[in-house]
């Protein structure tokens, strides 16, 4: 396990990410990409510390110098002359370079190309606040294909077993999973209070530190760590962006969603924010909620053969918050609710949140379908062995009316449920408890 805070222990998936590049790629600069505070800079400086004997790390955000050197009408060769200069560090063959807060800078980012074309072996990690924001208005020449970009997301609930120190249940989960076996009900019962538990924290770092360090309590002071991140993106809205009127479309978008996921009929609608408003009149600031990673789309589709993306239809979608904590601090519910396991009107909205971050961290594109009084899919997924869809329940009451009308009607040989239930495998198909979706691949 990786030392977190010299307190606190966790270990990120995302750290195999880096070894594989070090071990395959070391030569193409990285380009971490992620929504604030999820941990990247905390990873990467801790693989770097670990795997190379000189690191240097330079805050692109604290260090207005190097931006200018980058900016400066200059050749390229004269600019690295002037940013070694300033570093004041000789860069070696054994140097890992980490450039945090990159997006301060498209000037550097343009540069990379030079970084990985040179006949000197660089060895370059970037990353930064709403980088994927900088990349989608990107105004200089991207250098295509001389950069390696690469996702991180909040934490998985994998992640927070193992924060919590039930590094041990992962196996034995993975084993019910794919031999389709019952977990030992005790354990089951355990892990599903775990789920309801990461319901609250959701998988920010922050949150679950202060969950471990109040001995795995829901302390009043969670509120106060989600709320302080989710107004540190509220700000970032007006920080980064082109004007106050965007800014303020969109935040209407983000804080909107918990309304728009409670309505039966959960497509996102526009309508909602104001009366006359069409997608065409917040597309733009849409899309900067995407590059940002805050938001996470479920795209409508009515055909269902692979590739779905091509049946998709760009203009409607259900919308996710991209971690489950915030969906709960935002919708006020009260902890106790959650982990008593109560009936609420949000549970349902919930586990649907959380199932989506999921299979996103496992790098899935989101799809559903929904033909109103006659069916409706939560998920439909392109895997190796075809298409498969996907029904959330956030209880033990699993009758799959859709699921199993909507299989008969598309001749598919599996569906997954994704529930309270236990493991299980009938009438083709697969129970998945709540706390076991990082199983699905």
């Amino acid at each position: 396990m990786y030392i977190f805070n010299m307190v606190i222990k966790m270990k990120r998936d995302f750290y195999d990410v880096l070894m594989d590049w070090k071990n395959n790629n070391v030569l193409t600069p990285l380009m971490v990409v992620g929504a604030r505070q999820v941990g990247k800079t905390y990873i990467i400086d801790d693989f770097c510390k670990n795997n190379f004997s000189d690191y240097i790390y330079v805050n692109l955000l604290n260090n207005k110098r190097i931006v200018d050197i980058f900016a400066a009408n200059k050749n390229i060769l004269d600019k690295i002359k002037d940013f070694k200069l300033e570093l004041n560090r000789e860069i070696t063959l054994d140097t890992i370079l980490f450039v945090d807060e990159v997006q301060e800078s498209e000037d550097f980012i343009e540069a990379l190309k030079f970084f990985q074309e040179t006949d000197f072996p660089y060895k370059i990690i970037t990353a930064g606040s709403l980088l994927g924001v900088k990349l989608k208005r990107f105004h200089k020449s991207f250098p295509v294909g001389k950069v390696m970009i690469s996702y991180m997301y909040p934490m998985s609930f994998k992640e927070f077993l193992i924060a919590i120190g039930k590094n041990d249940f992962i196996p034995l989960i993975r084993e019910c999973y794919y031999d389709n076996k019952p977990m030992d009900e005790v354990f089951h019962q355990e892990l599903l209070r775990d789920y309801r538990s990461y319901l609250c924290t959701g998988g920010m770092p922050a949150s679950i530190k202060d969950y471990l360090n109040c001995n795995q309590e829901l302390s009043v002071n969670l509120h106060n760590v989600l709320r302080s991140i989710i107004d540190s993106y509220l700000a970032d809205m007006n920080k980064y962006t082109n004007n106050v009127y965007e800014s303020n479309k969109i935040e209407k978008i983000y804080q909107n969603i918990p309304n728009q996921l409670a309505k039966e009929n959960k497509k996102y609608q526009f309508s909602k924010l104001n009366k006359n408003a069409r997608f065409r009149d917040y597309e733009t600031s849409f899309e900067w909620l995407l590059s940002s990673k805050l938001i996470i789309p479920n795209y409508f589709v009515n055909c269902f053969e692979t590739p779905l993306k091509a049946f998709m239809d760009e203009n409607v979608f259900k919308l996710y918050l991209s971690d489950v904590g915030f969906l709960t601090e935002l919708l006020s519910i009260p902890y106790n609710r959650i982990i008593l396991d109560d009936d609420f009107m949000f549970k349902g909205v919930l586990a649907e949140n959380y199932v989506a971050t999921e299979l996103v961290k496992n790098n899935f594109s989101l799809f559903y379908y929904q033909k109103p009084q006659v069916m409706e899919l939560d998920f439909i997924i392109d895997t190796a062995d075809g298409v498969i869809p996907i029904e959330v329940k956030a209880g033990s009451r699993v009758k799959s009316t859709s699921l199993n009308k909507f299989m008969v009607q598309e001749q598919l040989p599996m569906g997954i449920r994704i529930s309270n239930k236990n493991f299980d495998f009938e009438n083709n198909i697969k129970s998945v408890p709540l706390y076991a979706v990082f199983c699905i691949k």
